[in-house]
């Protein structure tokens, strides 16, 4: 049995503004040892790092045509998906050619997603093509290639297009009411948790708010207690994947009535699963910032010496950290480099911003 973070026991605690539903209020470890559904996936399966492969999940149905045409033409994207996964494919070139080929997303999206050139994915996604060409789609490829692609849509989505962020939610929902999966409930939830706070990540001028500023009145209640309630029967299964991992991190947010009520310390310790899980670099540079948070910002920046500068946004966390340490003449340096090294304009509007701020913080200390 998973002897994880204690903070299962208490996430989510309090929804801002609303008590939490009855559905989250309890303790986990009551009842871990009960059942899992007889048609849910084998632990196994899951442990082994592989899941079963999904044609028709069990229980499904086609549905017929629906008046506005949604339910159905989710069908048949779901099932593009899953037939792009196709296992003649390794799960990164599937994933990349479902992105380019159903999703419509830019070779130069797909690269930053993946963290590499966009020569380097134009070549993947060539590759790819290469290995299907051909060949029939009719061998579907397994769930946790459908469920990256979903991530990264969305990832796409919430920087900036709407639409496609609120189709990878809808496709999510429709993909776990088809088949019981604890990662496909992590992944609705993370992503209803994310998206109940989209309001707030800009100001009315489009300006980027960061999380520690924003004014969670605006957020969406009723999406996080959602989320909160998607998330909390797929931690109880006692079979922990990367998205479950990083939907309990969002709900500690969440939680949390103002950010200086934020529990850093159970934050750093979901991190270290999520590490565990995937080794992702991105999750090392968030764990790391957490860890200034809970521990002091020297031990953050000493766990961010144990990661590639090149990492992006790696730079925007060391100048944040430098500043929380009292560096400031350092921080207004790193702050002007992060901007240079922004991935996207809302960012670099950010970030430049930060060294004007700092300056006159000074020079109002120094009066």
């Amino acid at each position: 049995m998973w002897r994880g973070p204690r903070s299962v026991q208490r996430v989510p605690r309090r929804p801002p503004r609303l008590p939490s539903p009855s559905s989250v209020a309890g303790p986990v470890r009551c009842v871990q040892a009960a059942a899992p559904p007889a048609d849910a996936v084998p632990a196994s399966a899951l442990h082994a790092g592989r899941t079963p492969v999904l044609g028709q999940p069990a229980g499904h149905t086609r549905a017929g045509p629906h008046p506005r045409g949604g339910c159905a033409a989710r069908d048949d994207t779901l099932q593009l998906y899953f037939l792009c996964a196709h296992p003649s494919l390794s799960p990164s070139s599937a994933v990349a050619l479902t992105l380019r080929a159903v999703c419509g997303l830019t070779t130069l999206q797909i690269a930053s997603a993946y963290l590499v050139r966009e020569a380097t994915m134009a070549q993947r996604i060539s590759r790819a093509k290469r290995t299907v060409a051909g060949v029939r789609f009719d061998a579907p490829g397994d769930i946790a290639t459908v469920l990256r692609v979903l991530y990264l849509v969305f990832n796409e989505g919430y920087s900036g297009n709407v639409d496609l962020a609120a189709e990878a939610i809808h496709l999510t929902r429709h993909l776990a009411a088809a088949v019981d999966h604890p990662e496909v409930r992590g992944l609705l939830a993370l992503m209803s948790l994310h998206h109940a706070r989209r309001a707030a990540r800009t100001d009315d001028g489009g300006r980027l708010v960061p999380l520690a500023q924003q004014d969670r009145i605006r957020w969406d209640t009723r999406g996080i207690i959602e989320g909160m309630a998607i998330l909390q029967p797929a931690l109880v299964r006692d079979r922990l994947g990367e998205y479950q991992a990083q939907a309990a991190i969002t709900a500690l947010h969440a939680d949390a009535q103002t950010a200086e009520d934020t529990d850093w310390p159970q934050i750093v310790q979901w991190y270290d699963e999520l590490v565990r899980h995937t080794d992702s670099p991105v999750a090392l540079l968030n764990r790391a910032v957490a860890v200034g948070e809970a521990d002091g910002p020297r031990a953050g920046l000493a766990a961010l010496e144990e990661l590639d500068p090149s990492l992006p946004r790696y730079t925007a966390a060391r100048e944040y950290l430098q500043e929380k340490s009292g560096d400031v003449e350092q921080a207004a340096r790193l702050y002007a480099e992060a901007a240079r090294l922004a991935p996207n304009l809302a960012e670099h509007d950010h970030t430049i911003l930060q060294p004007a701020r700092l300056n006159a913080a000074g020079h109002e200390g120094h009066s």
